[in-house]
């Protein structure tokens, strides 16, 4: 169950035995841990956050800095935290991105994030740690409110956060996904809505977390419904039975102009909020119905899961079901290409949309798997090692110890230098000295995602999700991209922006390095966007294959693994408009050093200027 974290100084104190600061108490406190929780009526050794997965449940407001001071109790890794779809434009050394924005949280250390949502930024969002498999557990909700009146009316507001279950614990799935032989995670056995998996009846099941999640409505009234997803892997599609209307009134954090659908489909990183509107008591009485189910499946898998959640509504004499429907009780879509395709629209554009004429750049990025030590055999098995890319870039190791051993922002701010942007023009986008794709303000760019079958003649879907400034979405299709034919869409037409969209696959299987598929987008770079900025898959095991990997064993960083193509760095900003966005002296200092003084412990408290909540 989502819970709210009351910001009081003497729980901080009391239960995590730290020295009081001398500025204000934060508004939040986000604690670290590892423990043996029960998720999906089974027990799994999982990264959480103040004891439960989701974590608490964070409110924030447009224009309005909050302070989040997040603890790592984990004694053998590292931890950071990302706030996603939170552009962190103000603060882009607290994107949580581990050598990118910041170096990672240490063992025993706390870090203090300032999270500032602009003015338009109101909407559904949320946590999560950005380190290996932690994300899968380490999680939960930011809802960011309005400062001036909604634009939409509703009697009610209910945030449904979806997550899917590996039995596996973390370090048995990665250990796997970068092994020779490689070794794949398995297959999610549960989809969990606010932590209930929905896959066992509430008279037969050993625990409630298997149930269904129960939704109270009251008849006739209107609800506004986030729907988020934090799944490690599973594109999910849902819908209610007797229930097709759903209205989507906001995509990614920022609102759209009504769009009616029967159901919802939803990927990794993305959040929709629509309306639903409750039945009245006459309908109900019609029907002689109080309680229906909402059925949820995941698609595009070897192996598909399902589960139930059920609406109930709050009639008096009303009973809930005990058992699981015999068959289910609606038929969902399977074709997952079309859904809200060129249908989401800004319901108050924050900015103009640049047209085709304006575009200075069109950087293309292939997405592939190759096998970098092996052969893939003729039975589908891997005999090696296995790792996803990006136009064959693979982030290795001894390339970050080369070339940019520190994080991005550490890095120009010590080195006085950014990406080299020429050597960058020519070579399709990417500089190859800094790994990094850099551009600069007043360039307005198209980035085309394409997908490719690699060696083993196979496709897989990629929500893609940029960090930093969302941007707007051009669509997708099979086959190529022709930039003219798409244009012709936007003449009546204007997109939405947004910060995580999909990346479809249109065949399961065909012919090896056939690139098939493709997802655009387009962002106008700006002043006010400068900072480093990942754009990657949001599959956890697409990251990890070919990984950022940070761990921390007895005290001592080892940077072990690699970060893999499937994770871009977009430098935006000459060196002198970064520097410009660190905090000033002595505060900077803390920030650019491993376990620096802008990160506390038990017995010291971080220099850092955090000022009170504006």
């Amino acid at each position: 169950m989502l819970l709210i974290v009351l910001p009081i100084l003497a729980w901080i104190q009391g239960i995590l035995a730290v020295s009081p600061t001398p500025q204000a108490p934060p508004d939040y406190v986000l604690v670290a841990t590892a423990k043996n929780i029960t998720i999906n009526c089974q027990t799994r050794y999982s990264v959480i956050f103040n004891g439960t997965t989701p974590g608490p449940l964070l409110h924030m407001k447009e224009n309005y800095t909050t302070w989040v001071r997040v603890y790592n109790r984990l004694q053998d890794q590292n931890l950071t935290v990302h706030w996603h779809g939170l552009s962190q434009r103000t603060s882009p050394f607290s994107d949580g991105t581990p050598e990118v924005s910041q170096w990672p949280i240490a063992p025993n250390e706390f870090f203090d994030y300032s999270v500032t949502p602009q003015m338009g930024d109101a909407g559904s969002y949320f946590y999560h740690s950005h380190i290996e498999f932690q994300a899968n557990t380490a999680q939960g909700v930011i809802i960011v409110a309005d400062q001036d009146a909604v634009p939409y009316k509703y009697d009610g507001d209910n945030s449904f956060f979806i997550q899917d279950y590996n039995p596996k614990n973390d370090s048995t799935i990665i250990s796997g996904l970068i092994a020779n032989p490689f070794k794949w995670s398995g297959e999610p056995q549960a989809i969990q809505i606010n932590g209930f998996s929905g896959n066992s009846s509430f008279s037969n099941a050993s625990d409630a977390s298997c149930t269904p999640y129960i939704i109270n409505v009251t008849p006739g009234a209107t609800y506004r419904w986030r729907i988020i997803s934090g799944t490690a892997l599973s594109l999910v599609t849902l819908g209610i039975e007797g229930h097709k209307n759903l209205t989507i009134i906001e995509a990614d954090g920022e609102y759209t102009k009504p769009c009616t659908t029967d159901h919802i489909q939803i990927g990794s990183g993305q959040r929709f909020s629509v309306l639903f509107q409750a039945k009245t008591h006459a309908e109900l009485e019609a029907e002689n119905k109080t309680s229906y189910w909402l059925r949820y499946e995941s698609r595009d898998r070897p192996t598909n899961v399902s589960g139930y959640a059920l609406l109930h509504y709050n009639v008096s004499g009303s009973t809930r079901p005990s058992l699981l429907p015999a068959k289910p009780p609606i038929t969902l879509p399977q074709n997952v290409t079309n859904w809200a395709e060129y249908a989401l629209e800004a319901l108050h554009p924050p900015e103009a949309f640049p047209k085709l004429s304006e575009v200075t750049r069109t950087v293309y990025i292939t997405m592939q798997q190759q096998i970098r030590v092996g052969s893939y055999l003729k039975n589908g098995t891997i005999n090696g090692t296995l790792q996803w890319a990006q136009d064959n870039l693979i982030w290795q190791a001894a390339q970050r110890q080369t070339n940019n051993s520190l994080p991005y922002l550490v890095q120009v701010y010590l080195t006085g230098q950014a990406p080299n942007y020429t050597a960058a023009v020519e070579n399709g986008g990417w500089d190859p000295y800094s790994n990094a794709f850099p551009a600069l303000p007043g360039e307005v760019l198209d980035i085309v995602w394409l997908s490719n079958s690699g060696p083993t003649g196979g496709w897989d879907f990629h929500p893609m999700h940029a960090h930093g400034k969302h941007y707007f979405d051009l669509g997708s299709g099979n086959g190529t991209y022709n930039a003219t034919a798409n244009e012709a869409k936007f003449r009546q037409y204007t997109p939405a922006r947004r910060d995580t969209t999909m990346l479809y696959r249109y065949a399961v299987s065909g012919l090896p390095e056939t690139t098939a598929g493709w997802r655009a987008w387009r962002i106008r770079v700006t002043e006010d966007d400068v900072g480093a900025w990942m754009m990657h898959c949001h599959v956890l095991q697409h990251m990890i294959m070919g990984k950022i990997s940070f761990h921390l064993l007895l005290g001592f960083r080892n940077a072990d693994g690699r970060m893999s193509g499937m994770q871009t760095v977009w430098v935006f900003g000459n060196a002198s408009s970064i520097m410009a966005k660190f905090p000033f002296q002595p505060y900077v200092n803390g920030y650019l050093t491993y376990g620096g003084d802008a990160y506390g412990n038990d017995t010291y408290d971080p220099l850092v200027d955090m000022l009170p909540p504006t």
